[in-house]
């Protein structure tokens, strides 16, 4: 089962790191979500198991990283300059495919870790 963790308070343009474990198998993507209050779930970001090939969603690029360690079975999600409207409950999630930034095409879930910007 998939956990997720790193998640806390932290101030506008402060950083966090994201942990999910245990993670990937080979043709396995992990995907990175998030929910806010009142709005659905959102792709953050995915990487391919196999060959690390990221994608980013557009609020987030250029300020998060995702990242595997395929040794220790961990994806990270690096996140700096966060903002305020980061505020969510960011999701773990895995697919066995190709990449997709479609939640419904992500077959294994863990709890959410909140994360909470102050601005």
């Amino acid at each position: 089962q998939l956990q997720a963790s790193g998640g806390g308070l932290v101030q506008a343009g402060g950083s966090l790191i994201l942990s999910c474990a245990p993670s990937g198998r080979t043709n396995y993507v992990m995907g990175w979500f998030r929910q806010a209050p009142g709005k659905q779930r959102e792709f953050v970001s995915g990487i391919t198991w196999n060959w690390g090939t990221t994608r980013y969603a557009d609020s987030v690029k250029g300020r998060f990283t995702i990242s595997r360690d395929k040794v220790k079975r961990v994806t990270y999600l690096q996140m700096n300059n966060l903002k305020a409207e980061d505020t969510a409950v960011y999701y773990c999630a895995a697919r066995n495919g190709d990449m997709s930034t479609k939640t419904s095409e992500y077959h294994f879930w863990g709890q959410g870790t909140q994360v909470t910007v102050s601005s």
